[in-house]
């Protein structure tokens, strides 16, 4: 095999530095997970669940200072604080580097460092890159194997000379000759760092084993490093899921959504269409990587080989595919566990047994606890291949062409079922405002606030969000951007008076989805609102279902009252931004508040 001298010299650099026991090269093979499993089942780090309940999978208990990502911890080390912007926690390059090389020195000692070659996107393919982790975890490797394309094809496609991010982790324990190691090793809170230098392409992540803070390739790489070679070499890295959608007459359409938590994102990539022969399909639920491909058209690929689901919730009847996904070769963290080897979490769909063994390893009974079995935050991690309705084209390396791109947020008013942009420029400002409201099952003091979510990019741009905006609008001004897909704002969440759900949402979002695919196809009927184009009273496919016309025209109301507030929210949101902020956007705002002051 070709050997990759800047790749050699970082490893060696690394090894100096962290001074582990041995160097370990992952080749992402069979053999090597299932001796990893046995190597943390016998050291009590993992538990093999029940082969004729869940074949080839495994629990595992996070400490329970370490059971999520940690957006205080989170730092974007660019060159300029203007760089990193008012959005991202900003430290001098210089001076953190200075700090982590401390934490990091002797912090492999009684460990193993796995050289992880890693591969976001299908190997091979012109959207994807390559980047390398190297950690102390083996619960990271197995995961990793999962959630991407890892190993010696990885190496092979990397060659002598290619181009990687560097992904350096650390739990941050060492361990002394003969020390026993703990179920899950990690630092204190106070020393968990996960940095990023995005000049630099590299990511130092140190303390956390847990998640999106440590399984480097999802949210680190995929968005806030990639968010900013995206920037620098003219192509688009989203928090977007990628779906299919076929009309009974066998024509297939591609669409991306950006959502917020807790807004059915995993649930619209994989929901099951409530209109008879249509079908859905799911390229990726949670990251987008977009370039123009050779036809002039906007192309996606899934960066990612898996998912790394939330488990509270997810239930055959809020989920299916997402279930059945699950039933093998699943990696579990944080849920309980029952007496017969399977799993359990709350909204399961079912009662949970008399006895479980929680997420922290103790004794629960459904007539004594009133704590939770499962953290709200448990975790799933799953090939995406096993899931029912993966599209057969999800691994193609051209990508697959983007029809219409969605941005979702939850508004219990306002905000209609669907209305689309003007142009893209328009759909841009759509996204940029992209909000939540806040509710009682929140922070009570934020009751009916309105949190702002670009593009649900927020934790996520790896550079100042104006530029990130920026560069939104100057991907609308490539040659190509008559062949670019439509933007289109959905809020399945508006209520009425009484606090009632005026759309029944899951497998009925595909009447919305027909709307929108009838418009990229240049049919389905619209009116032209101060907001945007929005479908005239009976353009959404309502037959079968039980929703008034009242109803219907309360979904598609443009309250200019509450609309004029809106602006005015917006107009704050935007003044936090500075004078950096794309004169575009401002110009959209202000053409809106014209637009509704002469309704």
């Amino acid at each position: 095999m070709m050997v990759h001298k800047k790749l050699q010299a970082w490893i060696e650099e690394v090894a100096t530095m962290c001074q582990p026991d041995q160097i370990y090269w992952c080749d992402g093979s069979q053999e090597e997970n299932d001796r990893l499993f046995q190597e943390m089942v016998n050291k009590g780090q993992a538990i093999r669940l029940n082969p004729e309940k869940r074949p080839g999978s495994y629990l595992f208990r996070s400490h329970p200072s370490d059971v999520a990502r940690v957006e205080d911890r989170t730092f974007i080390a660019s060159g300029k604080k203007e760089d990193a912007g008012p959005t991202n926690n900003w430290v001098d390059p210089v001076a953190l580097k200075k700090t982590m090389t401390t934490l990091f020195t002797g912090s492999m000692k009684g460990r193993t460092m796995y050289v992880i070659p890693f591969s976001m996107g299908p190997i091979g393919s012109p959207i994807s890159k390559i980047g390398v982790e190297l950690t102390d975890s083996p619960y990271v490797v197995v995961n990793m194997r999962i959630m991407t394309r890892i190993g010696t094809a990885v190496l092979e496609t990397l060659g002598a000379d290619g181009e990687f991010v560097k992904c350096l982790h650390s739990v941050g324990v060492p361990l002394k000759d003969g020390e026993t190691d703990a179920a899950w090793p990690c630092a204190p809170i106070e020393e968990k760092y996960i940095s990023h230098f995005p000049d630099q392409r590299t990511i130092w992540s140190y303390g956390s084993g847990y998640g999106g803070n440590a399984l480097l390739g999802k949210k680190c790489f995929a968005l806030r490093i990639a968010s900013v070679q995206a920037r620098d070499e003219g192509w688009m890295a989203e928090h977007m899921l990628i779906l299919s959608i076929t009309d009974p007459q066998g024509n297939k359409k591609y669409v991306t959504g950006a959502f917020p938590s807790a807004t059915g994102k995993t649930n619209l990539a994989m929901h099951i269409p409530s209109l008879p022969g249509w079908k859905v399909e799911t390229v990726g639920d949670d990251i987008a990587w977009m370039k123009f491909g050779e036809d002039g058209r906007l192309r996606a690929i899934n960066p990612e080989a898996g998912f790394f689901g939330v488990a509270p919730g997810t239930s055959l009847e809020s989920n299916y595919n997402a279930m059945r996904s699950i039933e093998k070769n699943t990696i579990f963290t944080n849920v309980a566990l029952t007496d017969d080897g399977d799993v359990w979490w709350e909204g399961i769909g079912y009662d949970a047994p008399e006895h479980l063994i929680d997420w922290k390893g103790n004794d629960w009974t459904a007539a004594d606890s009133n704590a939770l079995a499962a953290h709200p935050n448990a975790r799933f991690t799953a090939p995406a291949g096993q899931c029912p309705v993966i599209a057969p084209e999800w691994e193609d390396p051209a990508g697959v062409p983007v029809d219409a791109i969605l941005v979702g947020g939850r508004r219990p008013n306002t905000i209609p079922l669907i209305h689309e942009s003007f142009d893209w420029d328009h759909g841009v400002f759509m996204g940029s405002t992209l909000s939540s409201e806040i509710t009682a099952a929140t922070i009570s003091n934020d009751i009916g606030q309105v949190r702002y979510d670009p593009f649900a990019m927020l934790p996520f741009i790896g550079y100042n969000v104006c530029d990130y905006l920026q560069h939104w609008i100057d991907i609308g001004a490539q040659p190509e951007a008559d062949k670019l897909p439509k933007i289109f704002y959905v809020n399945w969440f508006r209520k009425d008076e009484s606090g009632k759900w005026l759309w029944p949402g899951y497998g009925d979002n595909s009447r919305v989805l027909k709307w929108v695919i009838e418009r990229v196809s240049g049919q389905g009927a619209a009116v032209k609102t101060p907001i945007g184009y929005m479908p005239s009273p009976d353009a959404i496919d309502t037959d079968g279902l039980d929703i008034s016309a009242a109803e219907m025209k309360a979904l598609l109301y443009v309250d200019k009252k509450l609309w004029l507030q809106n602006v005015d929210l917006i107009k704050a949101y935007y003044a936090g931004f500075g004078d950096r902020l794309p004169q575009s956007l401002r110009l959209q705002l202000e053409a809106l508040e014209q637009r509704l002051t002469a309704l």
